[in-house]
């Protein structure tokens, strides 16, 4: 069959590419269609208490995400027509400013203390804006959008609906140049280890179309994240290239075996699609270990990746041939001498010296598992983004002036006694890092009539049988501090209304701190029995995927503790990512070497001349294809304003390069040290044990 459509396909290669570009219309229809998630939090979970006090506030109390507006040195009039201005933008469900709520004509100082504190500092004053919608939802962001449009340059708009509407415009303006900077270093890379200078342009033509089928195809997930989207072209371009490389070397020859041009490419499809089908198993089966996530970013990344690499391969099968037949003509034309070196010296070298590299192996191993172990990572997503960025500068004015480095919202049945509700408070004012509450009950214990409270304050404080309580905190989300706040807090509170909800930025980090650590544990446990599963099944082998998988792992452990020894802080989904990534597509470096290496074998050479070929071989495809992955990547982690996106195109350039090393310097030294383990778990080279040379 598959020689049938190979024949088909080089037949009418114009036809092919039509299609092909045609085909890029609903993709490109797709793309614009598909909606983009900002909120990493919105991830999380649905069954954890923080999730469903976090839909209680979206339904029934309409206000799904807050932000706190400052203003700085502006007459209680304009604050007051300001106000009443925001409560008309659309999406907005709710605008409280203290004055406003219990009357302009009530002057600051008759306002209690404690309630002036909190809406007072300075000659600045807050007030608290609610949304309809999340913080990630169009018509929220548009909405704040709206707000800034109505404010001078003495208001600054906090809160974390702010930052994600800053993220969103930050992504928006840097993601085409995240494109643009893959494709020129990835032109370049190709350009220096190519033989043509056509054949680069031709390769990033066909990936190019991959990435947008791919782009296209999220319609049917729904929404992608943001952090998926900035990323995946960039992966997508760095891990399928090889593919790419592998059909042309093939083409090449097989053209010196058929006159015809076309028959030549058929041949190589069909070889193409066997080993290709085969080697990027692996790939896959490292996206889709991210799917077992309980944070469901991590399925976000993963079945978008997981589908890109399947797209990459069939494009290289069905559109690539077709493309390259196109522009033989060309390619041959612009040929010249590659730059890459002649590794002879340096792979006698390093088979001369394989006990040095074996003991270097061994030595890295311990120290590389710890540095990796110990990398600081962090969980408070605005130390992602630029600290110049206005959101979050005024989340910084709303920390040192107010005291409010985050607010937990309580949801309690609203029909607690007036004298609990009093000894809750008090409770909960009394722990520490707390800096004021509101509530219904606090307003009213403060001295103001019921009377004065008007209609929209009391919908915002209870609906629907349950009541709300803002409680502001000294500490920012994800630090050890509210960390211990929460767990007093739900202690407090649980002990006055078992079924009681907490919720907010900093609750929902803190869920997000605990899940992450079980996942990194779990997606790295699955993706390793998955790679080892398959590796076994491909080499028929026990002892192979051991060794292979060995090799990468350490790769990876000193990918992820180099920050250690350098002291930086990384974000928290990296590791998680990277260790899968990594993992699923460099392992094909080593799968490269050791095909060959046990070809050799069952043709009879012994165990060094057979590593020694492998290594030859192999080389140059390897150091390509890292180096494609290296300069898809490189650009982005350097120019990158978002540390997350940054941070893991780093890891992920870095880990290319290191999986690489380890292939070309450590595999070969343990191969041969392993050839009489190999030989006796290999079906069908037990035949070999005891034929092996000894090697001096």
């Amino acid at each position: 069959m598959i020689k049938k459509i190979a024949h088909a396909l080089t037949r009418k290669p114009k036809l092919v590419a039509l299609i092909a570009v045609l085909l890029l219309i609903p993709s490109a229809l797709g793309y614009i269609g598909t909606r983009v998630n900002y909120d990493i939090l919105s991830y999380l979970p649905e069954d954890l208490d923080s999730v469903r006090g976090a839909r209680l506030l979206e339904e029934p109390f309409h206000m799904a995400a807050t932000s706190m507006l400052i203003v700085e040195g502006m007459p209680a009039a304009y604050t007051n027509d300001l106000i009443n201005e925001i409560k008309e933008v659309p999406g907005v469900s709710s605008a409280i400013w203290l004055s406003n709520a219990v009357g302009i004509q009530i002057p600051t100082d008759f306002i209690p203390a404690a309630l002036r504190d909190m809406f007072f500092a300075g000659d600045s004053t807050m007030m608290i804006i609610q949304y309809e919608k999340s913080g990630a939802a169009e018509e929220t962001m548009q909405a704040i959008d709206d707000v800034r449009s109505l404010c001078n340059e003495k208001c600054f708009l906090a809160g974390f609906s702010v930052v994600i509407k800053d993220t969103k415009d930050l992504v928006d303006q840097e993601l085409p140049i995240y494109v643009g900077l893959a494709v020129l270093l990835s032109l370049v890379a190709m350009s220096l280890t190519m033989e043509s200078m056509v054949l680069p342009f031709v390769f990033l033509l066909s990936i190019g179309m991959a990435i947008v089928y791919n782009f296209g195809t999220n319609i049917f997930l729904g929404e992608i994240s943001y952090i998926t989207q900035a990323i995946a072209a960039v992966l997508q371009l760095g891990v399928t290239m090889d593919y790419s490389i592998f059909l042309y070397h093939r083409y090449r020859e097989e053209r010196l075996l058929h006159e015809d041009p076309r028959d030549a490419m058929a041949e190589a499809i069909v070889a193409a699609f066997t080993s290709l089908s085969g080697s990027s198993l692996t790939t896959i089966a490292g996206f889709l270990a991210l799917c077992f996530m309980q944070l469901t970013l991590g399925r976000d990344i993963g079945l978008v990746m997981a589908k890109g690499v399947v797209l990459g391969v069939a494009t290289v099968v069905l559109v690539l041939p077709a493309l390259l037949l196109i522009f033989d003509e060309k390619i041959e034309k612009h040929k010249h001498r590659t730059l890459i070196p002649n590794f002879e010296k340096m792979n006698r070298f390093i088979i001369r010296h394989r006990r040095v590299f074996v003991a270097v192996f061994l030595l890295l191993f311990l120290p590389a598992v710890y540095a990796q172990s110990h990398t600081a990572v962090y969980y408070k997503l605005d130390e992602a983004l630029p600290q110049d960025m206005d959101s979050i500068v005024a989340n910084n004015k709303l920390k040192n002036d107010y005291d409010m480095a985050a607010s937990h919202f309580v949801l309690l049945r609203d029909d607690l006694p007036s004298t609990e509700m009093n000894q809750l408070e008090t409770s909960v004012k009394d722990v520490e890092g707390i800096t004021s509450v509101l509530s219904y009950h606090a307003m009213l214990g403060s001295g103001i009539p019921d009377f004065f409270i008007p209609e929209a304050l009391r919908d915002m404080l209870k609906q629907g049988g349950w009541q709300m309580m803002m409680v502001n905190s000294e500490y920012p989300a994800a630090s050890d501090q509210v960390s211990v706040q929460l767990e007093e807090l739900e202690r407090i509170i649980k002990s006055y209304d078992p079924e009681a909800l907490i919720t907010g930025e900093a609750v929902l980090t803190d869920d997000l701190i605990d899940t992450s650590a079980v996942d990194f544990k779990v997606t790295n446990y699955i993706s390793l029995a998955a790679i080892f599963l398959i590796i076994m099944v491909v080499f028929r082998s026990l002892s192979m995927p051991l060794v292979l998988i060995a090799t990468i792992e350490l790769a990876i452990f000193i990918n992820q503790g180099i920050p250690y020894f350098t002291g930086t802080v990384i974000p928290f989904v990296s590791p998680t990512i990277i260790g899968c990534v990594q993992l699923g597509a460099t392992v094909d470096y080593a799968i490269l070497m050791t095909t060959r290496y046990k070809a050799e074998r069952l043709n009879g050479e012994d165990k060094k001349k057979a590593v020694m070929t492998a290594l030859r071989t192999s080389a140059p495809s390897i150091i390509v294809s890292g180096m494609g992955l290296f300069a898809a990547t490189f650009g982005v982690a350097l120019y990158s304003n978002i540390d997350i996106v940054g941070s893991m195109c780093m890891l992920m350039a870095r880990g290319a390069i290191i999986s690489v090393l380890l292939v070309l310097l450590v595999l070969p030294a343990l191969l041969i040290l392993c050839d009489g383990i190999v030989c006796r778990t290999t079906r069908g080279m037990t035949h070999l044990i005891g034929k092996q040379e000894v090697v001096k």
